[in-house]
């Protein structure tokens, strides 16, 4: 399948767009966006959506601009495969930690185990890990965590859309989880253990779907780097606007989107006011999120997508 024009930046062939990556357990998504970088030669390259090194599963890779639109490609609902070890409680809530309590496991039934999963589905409140990305004045609470500091983020609210059981084979315990961004399955398995008295953590854990992306989507970091020794890399390559496709589509003239990528105002005749649309260059290409100005019938750049 070759790549959609749409998907380059209109001034050159530089790719514009995401790659959904199947990420290896072992990497951590830093590590797998400096090879994309240092194998496709492209200078700018992110993420939308950490996973920690012993996660695996889709993880979205923008190119060029895209990067800017990663906010948005964050904000869909995930659904993960956990593998939780009951009985053993460690200080990242993960396999990678070290080991704080362990202890025999009584004998669990599967109505005992699901009662414990219905107290966590739902609107919750969720305390992060202290091994994570959060914030705490400033400093990553893994920073602090690496330095000896342990602490615990204040509890915040996220959405788990539904917990299915799909194993239970003492000591493990397999689940799939979708859930609101921001969820942490690390602290459901801790927290999951503490309900049950066992103590618990996650032993493996993979990103099924982030959004509209799903894992039998994904490519694998071996396909990418052979695609890159073949030059056909950027098949594998989405539109910009694939990050957004749930908001309104506007088609600008060569006039108006001159204007755009100057960062003025153009007017619109919308039959509707969202407060955010998407507008397109002639010939298809993604060139900025317009938001309504103060003069009615105005929209000015949200963000500019140029090259």
């Amino acid at each position: 399948m070759a790549v959609s024009d749409n998907a380059l930046c209109p001034t050159g062939r530089l790719p514009a767009g995401i790659l959904n990556i199947n990420k290896p357990a072992g990497l951590t998504s830093h590590d797998v966006v400096a090879r994309v970088r240092r194998w496709t030669g492209q200078r700018k390259v992110g993420h939308a959506g950490t996973l920690d090194p012993l996660a695996t599963g889709v993880l979205l890779v923008c190119l060029g601009p895209a990067t800017r639109l990663a906010e948005y490609l964050m904000a869909g609902r995930k659904v993960y495969r956990a593998v939780v070890y009951l009985g053993v409680e460690t200080d990242t809530y993960d396999a990678d930690g070290v080991v704080l309590r362990s202890g025999p496991l009584p004998d669990l039934t599967l109505d005992q185990i699901g009662r414990a999963l219905a107290g966590f589905q739902g609107a919750v409140e969720q305390v992060p890990p202290p091994y994570s990305a959060v914030r705490h004045k400033g400093v990553r609470l893994y920073r602090l965590a690496r330095q000896g500091t342990l602490l615990h983020a204040a509890a915040r609210p996220v959405e788990i859309e539904a917990i299915q059981l799909l194993a239970w084979e003492t000591p493990h315990l397999t689940l799939e989880v979708t859930c609101s961004p921001g969820t942490y399955i690390r602290s459901l398995a801790h927290d999951l253990g503490g309900a049950l008295g066992t103590g618990g953590h996650v032993s493996e854990l993979t990103r099924l779907a982030s959004g509209r992306w799903r894992i039998d989507q994904a490519i694998t970091l071996e396909q990418l780097e052979a695609g890159v020794q073949a030059g056909d890399w950027m098949r594998w390559v989405q539109p910009m606007h694939t990050a957004v496709d749930n908001l309104e589509r506007i088609d600008l003239s060569e006039e108006l989107a001159g204007r755009v990528v100057l960062g003025q105002a153009v007017r619109l005749d919308l039959a509707s006011q969202p407060n955010l649309v998407r507008a397109h260059a002639p010939g298809g290409y993604l060139l900025a999120l317009l938001e309504p100005a103060d003069q009615p019938g105005w929209w000015h750049p949200a963000k500019v997508l140029g090259c």
